[in-house]
């Protein structure tokens, strides 16, 4: 493949997907299926998002991918006998023949996705196969690690996409075909999405499936931090084992484009004051009396003539842009492609976190990660932070790039819609 996503001449081996007998909740056993799901870990907002979600159900998936306790041992050793009692329990029981599972997310907008879970051979990033487009955090690769480690399970599916030749693939026709059929399970949750699952057992459809994803390669959307630890797990054990592949969905943008969006930053204990005062000179600042809708706005149209953000916290929104030239010169590594040095994630990172307000980006207790817009202005608000909200960089962008083998400061892109945790999981040793 010589662009992402696209059938290649030499022999590289593509993306191979393998069947699974997936966990799933008993319908019967649970109040609700959208009561035991949540969006991914990363994208829980806590405490609030997870007392909620932990009180939506006794047993909401978040009790495995989020366990509390009081130390990281006590968690992981919490969530893996909370996963041991359900299945011994038939909270979740495993499928009785493996399969690609068909996944389908409707919103009451128009957005219509579908993609196949399953369980992918890993591959090393000089392969080609895989492209990562973001660093990663090494704490939170550890953390994930370690729950993985203890409970032997991949919770939740990461969101890999590819591009196929749209309608006509043989997967994608697989896929819709097996929409026409009654699901395994169908669910609505609070956000308004309407989730559908089906899985494909025939020999012979896993197969031609197969045979067409080989030709592919993917980018990573949704789940860095997990395929690293998914590639650090492999190591730890002798091949061939389950932990040569872990759980995806694969989603075919050419059928079926995804949305992307920004994650934004909260910074902690430091006030929007303190944040703007340091910006004097180095960056243009203007205050917007105005709503958060109105506001996101005005950053799109700053966006489009050069590196802006919006800082918030004191009940106001401050527009941040035509950084000082010389300031980026002297702060951005010259070595990368005009793409990367001009990206707002690069700016914000090389610039404004590490030479202005000297903030470590991988320190939990002086920043967090924050993909929902209000929520990260709230906290601000709440807790006399700051939040620096960042418009959303394009897909090709990041598609070209990460071709390139250049990855984009971590955090830089939300994808979505995301799969949400609890639909189906993969433990590896069923």
């Amino acid at each position: 493949m010589n662009s992402a996503g696209h059938p290649e001449a030499t022999a590289r081996r593509g993306l191979e997907l393998t069947p699974f007998r997936g966990l799933r909740y008993d319908p019967d056993r649970v109040g609700s299926l959208a009561a035991v799901t949540s969006p991914p870990y990363d994208v829980v907002v806590r405490p609030d998002g997870l007392h909620q979600l932990q009180s939506n159900d006794p047993y909401n998936i978040v009790r495995l991918i989020l366990p509390q306790a009081r130390t990281p041992a006590e968690r992981n050793e919490q969530a893996a006998r909370t996963l041991r009692g359900w299945l011994s329990e038939g909270i979740l029981t495993a499928d009785a023949e493996p399969g690609l599972y068909v996944y389908e997310q409707q919103d009451g907008a128009g957005l219509l996705q579908r993609g196949i879970i399953g369980t992918l051979r890993l591959s090393e990033p000089s392969e080609g196969v895989v492209l990562p487009h973001e660093d990663v955090m090494p704490h939170v690769v550890a953390d994930r690690a370690a729950l993985m480690r203890a409970t032997s399970a991949n919770l939740e599916p990461l969101l890999l996409t590819y591009r196929g030749n749209g309608s006509q693939s043989v997967t994608t026709t697989a896929i819709e075909r097996t929409a026409e059929q009654p699901p395994l399970l169908a669910t609505t949750t609070e956000d308004g999405y309407r989730h559908r699952l089906w899985s494909i057992t025939d020999p012979a459809e896993v197969a031609r499936i197969q045979s067409d994803l080989t030709r592919y390669q993917a980018l990573i959307a949704d789940g860095h931090h997990r395929w690293a630890t998914y590639r650090r797990l492999r190591t730890e054990h002798p091949s061939p084992s389950p932990w040569d592949h872990g759980l995806v969905l694969l989603v075919d943008t050419a059928r079926y484009p995804l949305r992307v969006r920004a994650i934004h930053r909260l910074l902690h204990e430091v006030p929007v004051s303190r944040s703007l005062a340091l910006l004097d000179g180095l960056f243009r600042v203007r205050r917007l009396d105005v709503p958060l809708a109105e506001a996101l706005d005005t950053l799109a149209d700053a966006a489009c003539a050069g590196n802006a953000f919006l800082l918030a916290g004191d009940g106001a929104f401050h527009l941040v842009d035509r950084p000082d030239p010389d300031l980026l010169s002297r702060t951005i590594p010259a070595d990368h492609p005009a793409a990367w040095r001009t990206l707002d994630a690069t700016v914000l990172h090389a610039t404004l976190l590490a030479h202005v307000w000297h903030i470590p980006e991988d320190d939990p207790a002086r920043i967090a990660y924050i993909h929902d817009t209000a929520a990260t202005v709230e906290k601000a608000e709440r807790d006399g932070g700051t939040a620096v909200l960042m418009h959303p960089v394009r897909e090709e962008v990041v598609r070209d790039l990460a071709r390139q083998g250049v990855t984009m400061p971590r955090k830089s892109t939300s994808f979505g819609p995301k799969p949400a945790s609890g639909l189906v999981l993969r433990a590896l040793d069923v």
